[in-house]
């Protein structure tokens, strides 16, 4: 059995080269976004989002797209799979846009060897969950290359379009001092649960992604008025990386209670045991939410009665401009009642999670 290992970036102008870590929704993948794509393709929105709107003749576009690359391993794991991932994934990042799903595209890269029986199974996933939503894949194109380990992999490139059902849109710049921020679930399970089942870890209690599309709690959230600020789904960089980019993006101070955040116990013993901090470990089936402090009871109150969003509880708020409170930064109290400050991580905890 390999020892897990994560590579654990420096300064990012140490690099002239791509590493592992530049995939991980830290600060070297910011860094590489701000260096190399930024400059080639411009930024579609003022701040960057999981979607874009689609330029057209109408304006403003109610159209938005956005698309997503899968590259996890194992490609079949507790709770999920890389074809269930690649469409709750690309949905999730249109939902969390204000977006209701219209259609999907779906790219397979698949390596020589890769038993049909495997592919026939994670395309089976894939259309499962599609049509559990209800959005159509329309399109797709098919690859395959030389084999690059053992067992042979598989990767999926999806896109998705979306139109927008909710105005303003859900953006960092909506976020203002006085917000309320929720949490629709619990944390930290997709990560160690992928880490489980790719080093073959025996937990005493098994542990299974929370791999899930949120299209539901979602929609009916937008369609009963309640406004929602901002949205995030806090996949790669976990809660504490979607955090400190809103807080960048937003120029807010958001202060957080850690005694509030929902880990399951057997979450929390993997992540003491293994050294994570749980805080910054992938999820795929929770979404971070900023609404007005007044309309927290309603917002709770519909979120609870889905499945998927039945965890839903504040964790937070966003503070006030004070010399006190520095702009773009996020505070975190300790069981303790001491604040630590909140930094974007470097690179993923552990890579290749989504």
């Amino acid at each position: 059995m390999a020892a897990p290992s994560c590579p654990f970036p420096t300064a990012p102008s140490r690099y002239n080269a791509v590493t592992l870590a530049h995939g991980g929704g830290g600060t070297l993948t910011g860094d590489l976004i701000r260096r190399i794509f930024l400059p080639a393709f411009g930024a579609p929105t003022p701040t960057l989002r999981d979607a874009a709107p689609v330029p057209g003749a109408t304006a403003p576009s109610r159209l938005v797209l956005t698309t997503d690359s899968h590259v996890v391993r194992p490609i079949e794991f507790p709770g999920g799979d890389i074809g269930k991932l690649s469409v709750t994934g690309t949905v999730n990042d249109l939902l969390v846009s204000g977006a209701r799903p219209l259609a999907l595209t779906a790219g397979f890269i698949l390596e020589e060897g890769l038993p049909l029986e495997t592919l026939r199974r994670i395309v089976q996933s894939m259309a499962a969950e599609a049509a559990s939503i209800g959005v159509p894949i329309l399109t797709g194109d098919t690859k395959t290359v030389e084999r690059t380990g053992d067992p042979p992999g598989l990767y999926i490139n999806t896109a998705g379009l979306g139109e927008l059902v909710i105005d303003p849109p859900p953006a960092p710049e909506n976020i203002a001092p006085g917000d309320a921020i929720l949490l629709t679930g619990d944390i930290a399970r997709h990560g160690m649960a992928v880490m489980g089942a790719r080093h073959e870890l025996a937990f005493a209690e098994p542990l299974a992604s929370d791999c899930a599309n949120l299209a539901a709690p979602l929609l009916d959230l937008y369609a009963s008025g309640i406004p929602v600020h901002a949205a995030r789904d806090p996949t790669r960089g976990g809660v504490g990386g979607a955090l400190c980019e809103l807080a960048e993006a937003s120029n807010n101070t958001f202060e957080i209670d850690e005694t509030a955040l929902p880990i399951h116990p057997p979450v929390r013993a993997a992540c003491d045991l293994l050294g994570f901090d749980p805080l910054y470990v992938a999820n795929e089936g929770c979404a971070l939410l900023f609404v007005p402090a007044p309309s927290v009871p309603a917002a709770l109150d519909l979120l609870r009665r889905h499945p998927a969003t039945a965890q839903s509880t504040p964790i937070g708020r966003v503070l006030a401009p004070s010399p006190a409170t520095p702009p773009s930064t996020v505070l975190s109290r300790t069981p303790l009642g001491s604040l630590r400050r909140l930094t974007p991580p470097p690179g993923e905890q552990l890579p290749r999670i989504c």
